[in-house]
This record gives structure tokens, sequence and C-alpha cells, in this order.
């Protein structure tokens, strides 16, 4: 799943680590998400949304 949770976190300043604590998983969980290689829940996608004061839309839906 490509996403845009890594290029959002680096305009942020914030570290893997931090948003990890900060939505409650692992940093390499975190790691996996912005490699697309793990497909987050609903409630992981909605906690990161929110933390990083996105949507959903604009971490997690590709436009052509």
């Amino acid at each position: 799943m490509k996403n845009k949770v890594k290029f959002t976190r680096m305009e942020q300043k914030m570290t893997q680590e931090q948003l990890a604590r900060r939505v409650h998983v692992t940093r390499q969980t975190i790691g996996l998400i912005e490699k697309g290689e793990y497909n987050p829940t609903l409630q992981l996608c909605v906690a990161i949304a929110k933390t990083l004061g996105k949507t959903l839309d604009d971490l997690f839906w590709e436009v052509d």
C-alpha cells in the first residue's frame, strides 16, 4: 500500500519512534507502513492521520 506517511512525518520533523509512541505501535511497524510492506488497520490509519494532522485521504489515498 503506497502512502505519504514518511513524507508527512519527515515534513513535521518527527522520528519514526515519536510517531510510533503516539499511536501505540512499534517503530518497526511504522517503518513497514512507510515502505508499504504492512497494511495498517483502519483504526491505526485514523490514529496516524490524527497525529500528523492530516486526513486519511491525504495519507493513504493515491490519486493518479
